[in-house]
């Protein structure tokens, strides 16, 4: 295997790039509220709007990528979000009120669009590189680490751009898509002889999924639902952090960002460690998981009975972790469990349910707030427990190699002589 470091560095930039094109709104909604006249829900919309393009558009960017491949999707998709952002400079230069919010949205739908050919491209990508089993993991560890690195650092760097002008993070956006783009052009090269994809068509594309999702749809769809739950806690926890430090603390600017950078800081480390010791170890992945999700339903309940600064900051944090663990698990198996020619498909699928908890968690929770503060954590602590019930009854990983035989597959699985039984592998 050639070393491979600059092509992961390049591919790592995506979901560092993406993640900040979105959460650097986190912290200056407030700020667009005011200066657009719109209210908080709308406000939230911004980020909304970007998720449910995502979720519309991520089996296509995956069937189109396991069928011309993985580059050909991202470069492109990367040019479009990148005028998506300058769609929404050009809005807010040139329009007001109600006008410029409106060409904003038409700005963050073509965002959504991008997003949804460049991340969740980004994780059968690795699984195509690599051969080795425990090198597919560090690399996905590391994946969902400079995600959520860009998670740490958006609220803060948002914030300081947000000093300067309302509407900055929205410049910044096609200046790093476009850093993303030059890196991934220039430093990614093709998977190496023999791990290519191999090209169907439609119908036997189409009948493959289905096969996929009929003898493995038990665990898979729990770890869909899993990584909803923990994109709609993580989402909405910052936008309930963003608009309780405002509202109640008077906290403002940069060190608002700073204080909502806590949470993210340490759910990137968990992850980060995480990737480094699953390995190949599927059973390791699926108890990791569970205590994963244990720890964010115990963080969460806790946050819901303290209402200062300190401990609300404190145990969210807990709760960052928690879901810092459970991410890279549910990433390996997925792209382990999943053959070369399907795996850009289903990990779309599962990257479509995350960017569901990314568009949802917002609007639900500014909803919710008018509400009171448990019917907040209440229903988070609730979507805890599930995730943690789904990771204990409905996966079962085997340790089962990747590729291995099976001859009674049934007919729409005949592209697909690994998949034997109900198990993740």
């Amino acid at each position: 295997m050639k070393d491979r470091k600059w092509d992961l560095a390049a591919l790592a930039s995506i979901p560092l790039i993406m993640t900040l094109g979105n959460s650097m709104l986190l912290p200056v909604l407030p700020q667009i509220s005011r200066e657009l006249h719109i209210s908080s829900f709308q406000a939230s919309m911004l980020i909304t709007v970007y998720g449910l393009m995502a979720i519309l558009m991520i089996p296509v960017a995956g069937y189109l990528s396991d069928r011309y491949g993985r580059k050909k999707v991202i470069l492109p998709s990367l040019l479009i979000a990148a005028a998506g952002g300058a769609v929404c400079v050009a809005a807010a230069w040139f329009a007001k009120g109600a006008s410029a919010y409106g060409f904003i949205i038409a700005g963050r739908v073509l965002q959504g669009i991008g997003a949804a050919g460049a991340f969740p491209i980004v994780l059968p990508f690795v699984g195509d590189l690599f051969k080795d089993e425990k090198v597919v993991s560090k690399s996905l560890g590391l994946i969902e680490t400079s995600n959520t690195f860009g998670k740490v650092l958006s609220p803060v760097l948002g914030a300081y751009l947000g000093l300067v002008l309302w509407y900055a993070p929205f410049i910044a956006i096609p200046v790093l898509c476009i850093i993303s783009f030059l890196l991934v052009l220039f430093l990614v090269g093709k998977p190496e002889p023999g791990e290519e994809t191999a090209k169907m068509g439609i119908r036997e594309f189409m009948s493959c999924i289905g096969g996929i999702l009929r003898q493995k749809g038990r665990w898979l769809y729990a770890i869909f639902a899993i990584g909803g739950i923990c994109m709609f806690v993580t989402f909405g926890v910052l936008f309930y952090l963003s608009e309780t430090l405002e509202a109640k603390y008077n906290l403002h600017g940069a060190m608002k960002g700073y204080v909502l950078a806590i949470p993210l800081a340490v759910l990137c480390l968990a992850s980060f460690g995480t990737g480094k010791i699953i390995g190949q170890n599927k059973t390791r992945m699926k108890w990791l998981g569970f205590g994963g999700m244990l720890l964010l339903t115990g963080a969460v309940v806790m946050a819901g009975f303290n209402s200062g600064i300190y401990m609300l900051t404190g145990f969210l944090s807990l709760g960052g972790i928690g879901i810092g663990i459970a991410l890279p698990c549910l990433d390996a198996l997925i792209t382990e469990g999943i053959e070369q020619e399907n795996r850009g498909t289903i990990t779309a699928l599962y990257s479509s349910m995350r960017f569901i908890g990314v568009a949802l968690g917002p609007p639900v929770v500014s909803l919710l707030m008018s509400r009171g503060h448990w019917q907040v954590f209440g229903t988070m602590s609730g979507l805890g427990v599930a995730g943690g019930l789904l990771t204990l009854f409905a996966v079962h990983p085997s340790q089962e190699k990747r590729g291995g035989g099976n001859r009674e597959a049934g007919p729409g699985l005949r592209r697909l002589p690994h998949i034997k039984t109900q198990r993740a592998r």
